[in-house]
Protein backbone atom coordinates (compact mmCIF):
# COMPACT_ATOMS: atom_id res chain seq x y z
CA UNK A 1 0.00 0.00 0.00
CA UNK A 2 2.80 2.65 0.96
CA UNK A 3 4.12 1.88 -2.68
CA UNK A 4 1.53 3.48 -3.95
CA UNK A 5 2.68 6.93 -2.22
CA UNK A 6 5.33 9.02 -4.52
CA UNK A 7 8.42 10.36 -2.76
CA UNK A 8 9.07 13.50 -4.24
CA UNK A 9 10.35 17.44 -2.93
CA UNK A 10 8.01 20.30 -1.66
CA UNK A 11 8.96 22.01 -4.81
CA UNK A 12 7.85 19.46 -7.25
CA UNK A 13 4.57 19.65 -5.21
CA UNK A 14 3.74 23.22 -5.61
CA UNK A 15 5.35 26.11 -6.65
CA UNK A 16 5.63 29.27 -4.63
CA UNK A 17 6.34 32.73 -5.04
CA UNK A 18 6.71 35.98 -2.77
CA UNK A 19 3.54 37.94 -2.47
CA UNK A 20 2.89 41.70 -3.84
CA UNK A 21 3.31 45.07 -2.40
CA UNK A 22 0.07 46.97 -0.66
CA UNK A 23 0.17 49.61 1.75
CA UNK A 24 -2.85 50.26 3.74
CA UNK A 25 -2.94 54.20 1.66
CA UNK A 26 -3.32 52.02 -1.89
CA UNK A 27 -5.96 49.27 -0.02
CA UNK A 28 -8.92 49.55 -1.07
CA UNK A 29 -12.66 48.04 0.19
CA UNK A 30 -13.45 45.16 -2.13
CA UNK A 31 -14.59 41.91 -1.65
CA UNK A 32 -11.09 39.91 -2.06
CA UNK A 33 -9.71 39.02 1.08
CA UNK A 34 -5.54 40.36 1.60
CA UNK A 35 -4.00 37.25 2.75
CA UNK A 36 -0.66 38.11 4.49
CA UNK A 37 1.67 36.10 7.16
CA UNK A 38 -0.89 35.97 9.80
CA UNK A 39 -3.93 34.48 7.44
CA UNK A 40 -6.48 37.78 6.26
CA UNK A 41 -5.55 40.95 6.70
CA UNK A 42 -8.81 43.59 5.85
CA UNK A 43 -10.16 43.30 2.38
CA UNK A 44 -9.47 44.83 -1.63
CA UNK A 45 -11.03 45.61 -4.81
CA UNK A 46 -8.45 43.45 -6.59
CA UNK A 47 -7.42 40.18 -6.69
CA UNK A 48 -4.28 38.72 -7.32
CA UNK A 49 -4.26 34.90 -6.61
CA UNK A 50 -7.37 33.05 -7.78
CA UNK A 51 -8.95 30.70 -4.97
CA UNK A 52 -8.76 28.21 -3.79
CA UNK A 53 -5.31 29.58 -2.93
CA UNK A 54 -2.49 28.68 0.30
CA UNK A 55 0.38 31.30 1.52
CA UNK A 56 3.03 30.70 3.81
CA UNK A 57 4.07 33.47 6.43
CA UNK A 58 7.70 34.78 5.19
CA UNK A 59 8.68 36.99 7.73
CA UNK A 60 8.11 38.13 11.10
CA UNK A 61 6.60 36.11 14.33
CA UNK A 62 4.73 34.07 11.72
CA UNK A 63 6.75 32.69 9.44
CA UNK A 64 6.05 29.29 8.22
CA UNK A 65 2.13 29.86 9.55
CA UNK A 66 -0.14 28.62 6.87
CA UNK A 67 -3.48 29.62 5.57
CA UNK A 68 -6.15 28.52 2.67
CA UNK A 69 -8.21 30.96 1.09
CA UNK A 70 -11.82 29.64 -0.97
CA UNK A 71 -11.81 32.70 -3.03
CA UNK A 72 -9.73 34.51 -5.13
CA UNK A 73 -7.46 36.84 -2.68
CA UNK A 74 -4.61 39.43 -2.71
CA UNK A 75 -1.15 37.68 -1.12
CA UNK A 76 0.98 40.66 0.66
CA UNK A 77 4.29 40.33 0.38
CA UNK A 78 4.40 39.00 4.02
CA UNK A 79 3.86 35.85 2.86
CA UNK A 80 4.72 33.23 0.20
CA UNK A 81 1.80 31.84 -2.17
CA UNK A 82 0.90 28.74 -4.19
CA UNK A 83 1.17 29.54 -7.76
CA UNK A 84 1.01 25.94 -9.03
CA UNK A 85 -0.27 23.06 -7.38
CA UNK A 86 0.98 21.43 -9.97
CA UNK A 87 -2.20 18.84 -10.62
CA UNK A 88 -2.55 18.52 -6.62
CA UNK A 89 -5.24 18.90 -4.51
CA UNK A 90 -5.37 22.46 -2.90
CA UNK A 91 -6.79 21.67 0.23
CA UNK A 92 -4.33 19.08 0.46
CA UNK A 93 -1.41 21.16 0.00
CA UNK A 94 -2.36 23.18 2.79
CA UNK A 95 -3.08 20.11 5.23
CA UNK A 96 0.68 18.76 4.30
CA UNK A 97 2.50 22.42 4.73
CA UNK A 98 0.64 22.94 7.81
CA UNK A 99 2.03 19.76 9.15
CA UNK A 100 5.57 20.98 7.92
CA UNK A 101 8.07 22.71 10.29
CA UNK A 102 8.32 25.52 7.86
CA UNK A 103 9.20 27.96 11.05
CA UNK A 104 12.61 25.94 11.03
CA UNK A 105 13.84 27.08 7.70
CA UNK A 106 15.02 30.74 8.93
CA UNK A 107 16.75 31.82 5.72
CA UNK A 108 19.58 33.21 8.46
CA UNK A 109 18.66 37.17 8.34
CA UNK A 110 18.77 39.20 12.01
CA UNK A 111 14.94 39.08 11.09
CA UNK A 112 12.91 35.87 10.38
CA UNK A 113 12.58 35.32 6.89
CA UNK A 114 11.26 32.25 4.83
CA UNK A 115 12.51 31.57 1.31
CA UNK A 116 11.10 29.15 -1.17
CA UNK A 117 14.87 28.05 -2.22
CA UNK A 118 15.35 26.81 1.21
CA UNK A 119 12.27 24.52 1.76
CA UNK A 120 11.83 23.49 -2.24
CA UNK A 121 14.35 20.46 -1.31
CA UNK A 122 11.82 19.32 1.68
CA UNK A 123 11.30 15.43 1.31
CA UNK A 124 7.84 14.52 0.70
CA UNK A 125 5.81 11.01 0.30
CA UNK A 126 2.61 12.63 -1.56
CA UNK A 127 -0.41 9.63 -2.65
CA UNK A 128 -2.07 9.82 -5.79
CA UNK A 129 -5.11 12.64 -6.54
CA UNK A 130 -7.42 10.50 -5.84
CA UNK A 131 -6.29 9.44 -1.89
CA UNK A 132 -5.87 13.13 -1.70
CA UNK A 133 -9.26 14.01 -2.19
CA UNK A 134 -10.89 11.39 -0.35
CA UNK A 135 -8.07 12.44 2.85
CA UNK A 136 -9.52 15.95 1.89
CA UNK A 137 -12.97 14.72 2.27
CA UNK A 138 -12.43 13.19 5.78
CA UNK A 139 -10.46 16.27 7.28
CA UNK A 140 -12.42 19.31 5.28
CA UNK A 141 -15.48 17.86 6.77
CA UNK A 142 -14.04 18.28 10.77
CA UNK A 143 -12.96 21.86 9.67
CA UNK A 144 -16.40 22.84 8.28
CA UNK A 145 -17.86 21.56 11.15
CA UNK A 146 -15.84 23.07 13.68
CA UNK A 147 -15.99 26.39 11.50
CA UNK A 148 -19.70 26.09 12.01
CA UNK A 149 -19.71 25.45 15.93
CA UNK A 150 -17.51 28.56 16.60
CA UNK A 151 -19.50 30.60 13.68
CA UNK A 152 -23.05 29.81 16.48
CA UNK A 153 -20.92 30.38 19.21
CA UNK A 154 -20.10 33.94 18.11
CA UNK A 155 -23.86 34.59 17.88
CA UNK A 156 -24.58 33.11 20.68
CA UNK A 157 -22.51 35.50 22.44
CA UNK A 158 -23.25 38.37 20.41
CA UNK A 159 -27.36 37.40 21.58
CA UNK A 160 -26.57 37.28 24.79
CA UNK A 161 -24.53 40.54 25.34
CA UNK A 162 -27.10 42.47 23.22
CA UNK A 163 -29.79 41.08 25.74
CA UNK A 164 -27.79 41.82 28.72
CA UNK A 165 -26.83 45.23 27.54
CA UNK A 166 -30.35 46.13 26.87
CA UNK A 167 -31.65 45.13 30.21
CA UNK A 168 -28.78 46.10 32.71
CA UNK A 169 -27.28 48.75 30.64
CA UNK A 170 -29.41 50.81 28.85
CA UNK A 171 -32.27 49.68 30.68
CA UNK A 172 -34.56 49.54 27.48
CA UNK A 173 -37.58 47.72 29.39
CA UNK A 174 -37.79 50.09 32.44
CA UNK A 175 -37.75 52.85 29.66
CA UNK A 176 -40.61 51.55 27.41
CA UNK A 177 -42.56 51.00 30.88
CA UNK A 178 -42.09 54.61 32.19
CA UNK A 179 -42.92 55.33 28.72
CA UNK A 180 -46.17 53.44 29.18
CA UNK A 181 -45.31 51.19 25.94
CA UNK A 182 -44.84 47.83 26.02
CA UNK A 183 -41.28 46.31 26.06
CA UNK A 184 -40.43 44.80 22.58
CA UNK A 185 -39.85 41.56 22.26
CA UNK A 186 -41.14 40.66 25.42
CA UNK A 187 -43.90 38.61 26.74
CA UNK A 188 -45.89 40.18 29.05
CA UNK A 189 -44.24 38.08 32.47
CA UNK A 190 -40.75 39.17 31.57
CA UNK A 191 -41.88 42.56 30.90
CA UNK A 192 -43.11 42.65 34.80
CA UNK A 193 -39.76 41.95 35.72
CA UNK A 194 -38.57 44.65 35.41
CA UNK A 195 -39.96 48.19 37.30
CA UNK A 196 -41.88 50.99 35.60
CA UNK A 197 -39.77 54.17 36.80
CA UNK A 198 -36.19 55.24 38.21
CA UNK A 199 -34.18 56.49 41.01
CA UNK A 200 -31.05 58.34 41.63
CA UNK A 201 -28.00 56.81 42.61
CA UNK A 202 -24.31 57.29 42.23
CA UNK A 203 -24.52 56.32 38.88
CA UNK A 204 -27.20 58.94 37.95
CA UNK A 205 -30.67 57.35 37.40
CA UNK A 206 -31.15 53.51 37.85
CA UNK A 207 -34.29 51.27 37.51
CA UNK A 208 -36.57 51.74 41.04
CA UNK A 209 -35.62 49.02 43.23
CA UNK A 210 -32.14 48.16 41.77
CA UNK A 211 -28.65 48.96 43.23
CA UNK A 212 -25.05 49.90 42.43
CA UNK A 213 -22.19 47.63 43.70
CA UNK A 214 -18.58 47.26 42.79
CA UNK A 215 -17.72 44.20 40.27
CA UNK A 216 -15.83 42.84 42.99
CA UNK A 217 -18.35 42.66 45.29
CA UNK A 218 -20.72 40.36 42.98
CA UNK A 219 -17.68 38.28 42.14
CA UNK A 220 -14.56 37.14 43.58
CA UNK A 221 -11.44 37.44 41.41
CA UNK A 222 -8.37 34.39 42.28
CA UNK A 223 -5.55 35.66 41.06
CA UNK A 224 -3.39 32.94 39.93
CA UNK A 225 0.19 31.15 40.94
CA UNK A 226 3.25 31.42 40.06
CA UNK A 227 3.41 27.98 39.05
CA UNK A 228 7.50 27.41 37.88
CA UNK A 229 7.23 26.51 42.60
CA UNK A 230 5.14 23.22 41.47
CA UNK A 231 7.28 21.60 39.47
CA UNK A 232 5.58 18.42 37.83
CA UNK A 233 6.70 14.81 38.22
CA UNK A 234 6.29 12.31 35.45
CA UNK A 235 3.20 11.11 36.40
CA UNK A 236 1.36 14.11 38.07
CA UNK A 237 0.87 16.92 36.30
CA UNK A 238 -1.39 19.74 35.35
CA UNK A 239 -0.87 21.97 31.87
CA UNK A 240 -0.56 25.43 33.23
CA UNK A 241 -2.63 28.07 31.28
CA UNK A 242 -1.24 31.18 30.53
CA UNK A 243 -2.49 34.47 28.48
CA UNK A 244 -1.26 32.77 25.49
CA UNK A 245 -3.81 29.60 25.91
CA UNK A 246 -6.25 31.44 27.17
CA UNK A 247 -6.31 33.73 23.71
CA UNK A 248 -6.00 30.27 22.00
CA UNK A 249 -8.46 27.96 24.00
CA UNK A 250 -6.48 25.18 24.36
CA UNK A 251 -3.28 24.04 26.31
CA UNK A 252 -1.55 21.92 23.12
CA UNK A 253 2.27 22.90 24.00
CA UNK A 254 1.81 24.38 27.11
CA UNK A 255 4.15 24.52 30.12
CA UNK A 256 3.24 22.07 32.92
CA UNK A 257 2.79 22.02 37.02
CA UNK A 258 2.60 19.73 39.31
CA UNK A 259 -1.02 18.70 40.79
CA UNK A 260 0.41 19.85 44.53
CA UNK A 261 -1.91 23.25 44.18
CA UNK A 262 -5.08 23.85 45.91
CA UNK A 263 -7.86 22.95 44.15
CA UNK A 264 -9.29 26.19 43.75
CA UNK A 265 -6.43 26.99 41.62
CA UNK A 266 -7.42 23.88 39.09
CA UNK A 267 -9.38 25.08 35.85
CA UNK A 268 -12.33 23.29 34.46
CA UNK A 269 -14.28 23.38 31.14
CA UNK A 270 -17.33 26.26 32.40
CA UNK A 271 -15.12 28.32 34.61
CA UNK A 272 -14.75 31.96 33.85
CA UNK A 273 -11.24 33.63 33.22
CA UNK A 274 -10.21 37.04 33.09
CA UNK A 275 -6.48 38.08 31.58
CA UNK A 276 -5.79 41.22 33.62
CA UNK A 277 -2.33 42.11 31.92
CA UNK A 278 -0.89 41.73 28.58
CA UNK A 279 -4.15 41.10 26.49
CA UNK A 280 -7.04 41.71 28.67
CA UNK A 281 -9.60 39.13 27.51
CA UNK A 282 -12.73 37.19 29.30
CA UNK A 283 -14.01 34.37 28.20
CA UNK A 284 -15.37 31.20 29.66
CA UNK A 285 -12.97 28.24 29.33
CA UNK A 286 -13.66 25.35 27.60
CA UNK A 287 -9.65 24.22 26.80
CA UNK A 288 -9.91 21.18 29.30
CA UNK A 289 -7.97 21.07 32.81
CA UNK A 290 -5.46 23.14 33.34
CA UNK A 291 -3.38 25.44 36.38
CA UNK A 292 -4.36 28.67 36.73
CA UNK A 293 -1.09 30.83 35.99
CA UNK A 294 -0.41 34.50 37.64
CA UNK A 295 -2.03 37.35 35.63
CA UNK A 296 -5.21 35.08 34.99
CA UNK A 297 -7.81 36.05 37.15
CA UNK A 298 -10.46 32.69 37.95
CA UNK A 299 -13.60 34.24 38.82
CA UNK A 300 -16.59 32.70 40.72
CA UNK A 301 -19.28 33.55 42.52
CA UNK A 302 -21.65 32.09 45.86
CA UNK A 303 -24.05 34.64 45.18
CA UNK A 304 -24.61 35.51 41.15
CA UNK A 305 -24.95 32.95 38.70
CA UNK A 306 -22.37 32.60 36.15
CA UNK A 307 -24.00 34.23 33.47
CA UNK A 308 -24.58 37.70 35.90
CA UNK A 309 -20.88 38.20 36.92
CA UNK A 310 -19.46 37.21 33.16
CA UNK A 311 -21.47 39.52 31.42
CA UNK A 312 -20.99 42.31 33.71
CA UNK A 313 -16.66 41.56 33.74
CA UNK A 314 -17.08 41.45 29.55
CA UNK A 315 -19.15 44.63 29.62
CA UNK A 316 -16.61 46.58 31.50
CA UNK A 317 -13.91 45.14 29.62
CA UNK A 318 -13.03 47.69 27.13
CA UNK A 319 -12.68 50.65 29.80
CA UNK A 320 -10.10 48.03 31.63
CA UNK A 321 -8.37 47.37 28.67
CA UNK A 322 -8.38 51.25 28.05
CA UNK A 323 -6.73 51.92 31.67
CA UNK A 324 -3.97 49.11 30.85
CA UNK A 325 -3.11 50.98 27.20
CA UNK A 326 -2.68 53.95 29.30
CA UNK A 327 0.34 52.42 31.58
CA UNK A 328 3.64 53.44 30.58
CA UNK A 329 5.05 49.78 30.83
CA UNK A 330 5.28 47.19 27.94
CA UNK A 331 2.55 44.55 29.61
CA UNK A 332 0.08 46.86 30.67
CA UNK A 333 -2.56 45.64 33.55
CA UNK A 334 -5.06 46.95 35.59
CA UNK A 335 -5.34 46.53 39.30
CA UNK A 336 -7.60 45.49 42.33
CA UNK A 337 -9.05 48.65 43.02
CA UNK A 338 -10.20 48.91 39.44
CA UNK A 339 -12.69 45.93 39.96
CA UNK A 340 -14.00 48.04 43.00
CA UNK A 341 -14.02 50.76 40.99
CA UNK A 342 -16.07 49.29 38.25
CA UNK A 343 -19.74 49.60 38.81
CA UNK A 344 -22.67 47.04 38.36
CA UNK A 345 -26.37 47.59 38.46
CA UNK A 346 -28.21 44.70 40.33
CA UNK A 347 -31.97 43.85 40.38
CA UNK A 348 -33.39 41.81 43.16
CA UNK A 349 -33.03 38.72 43.46
CA UNK A 350 -36.28 37.13 41.73
CA UNK A 351 -35.81 39.49 39.19
CA UNK A 352 -32.14 37.74 38.49
CA UNK A 353 -33.58 34.38 38.96
CA UNK A 354 -36.20 34.78 36.11
CA UNK A 355 -34.53 36.85 33.65
CA UNK A 356 -30.99 34.36 33.63
CA UNK A 357 -34.09 31.98 32.40
CA UNK A 358 -34.26 34.10 29.07
CA UNK A 359 -29.93 34.78 29.16
CA UNK A 360 -28.09 31.05 30.70
CA UNK A 361 -29.57 28.82 27.96
CA UNK A 362 -27.57 30.70 25.79
CA UNK A 363 -24.48 30.76 27.49
CA UNK A 364 -25.22 27.10 28.04
CA UNK A 365 -25.65 25.63 24.49
CA UNK A 366 -21.92 28.00 23.86
CA UNK A 367 -20.40 26.06 26.47
CA UNK A 368 -21.63 22.79 24.82
CA UNK A 369 -20.68 23.54 21.24
CA UNK A 370 -17.40 24.84 22.14
CA UNK A 371 -16.97 21.29 23.89
CA UNK A 372 -18.12 19.60 20.73
CA UNK A 373 -15.29 21.77 18.64
CA UNK A 374 -12.85 20.86 21.00
CA UNK A 375 -13.32 17.63 20.50
CA UNK A 376 -13.48 18.01 16.63
CA UNK A 377 -10.66 19.67 16.88
CA UNK A 378 -8.70 16.89 18.98
CA UNK A 379 -9.85 14.34 16.24
CA UNK A 380 -8.79 16.36 13.35
CA UNK A 381 -5.24 16.81 15.04
CA UNK A 382 -4.98 13.15 15.81
CA UNK A 383 -5.78 11.95 11.81
CA UNK A 384 -4.17 14.60 10.21
CA UNK A 385 -1.23 13.76 10.39
CA UNK A 386 -1.61 9.81 9.78
CA UNK A 387 -3.32 10.41 6.91
CA UNK A 388 -1.12 12.91 5.03
CA UNK A 389 1.89 10.65 5.93
CA UNK A 390 0.29 7.43 4.70
CA UNK A 391 0.52 5.76 8.23
CA UNK A 392 -3.23 5.52 8.26
CA UNK A 393 -4.74 4.12 4.89
CA UNK A 394 -8.54 4.72 3.98
CA UNK A 395 -9.86 1.52 3.01
CA UNK A 396 -10.41 1.14 -0.97
CA UNK A 397 -13.63 1.27 -2.03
Amino acid sequence: MSSEWLNTTLGEFVRVQRGHDLTASEQQPGPYPVMGSAGPNGSHNVAKAKGPGVVVGRSGASMGRVHYSESDYWPHNTCLYVTDFQGNNSRFAYYVLSSLDLAGYNSGSAQPSLNRNYIYGMPLRIPSRAEQDAIVEILSGLDDRITLLRETNATLEAIAQALFKSWFVDFDPVRAKAEGRQPEGMDATTAALFPDSFEESEQGLVPKGWTVRSLDSIAGYLNGLALQKYPPSEDSWLPVIKIAQLRKGDTVGADRAGRNIKPEYVIQNGDVLFSWSGSLEVVIWCGGEGALNQHLFKVTSAAFPKWFYYLWTRQHLPAFQQIAASKATTMGHIQRKHLTEAKVVVPPGEAIQKLGVQIEPLLDRWLANAEQAQNLTRLRDTLLPRLISGQLRLPKE
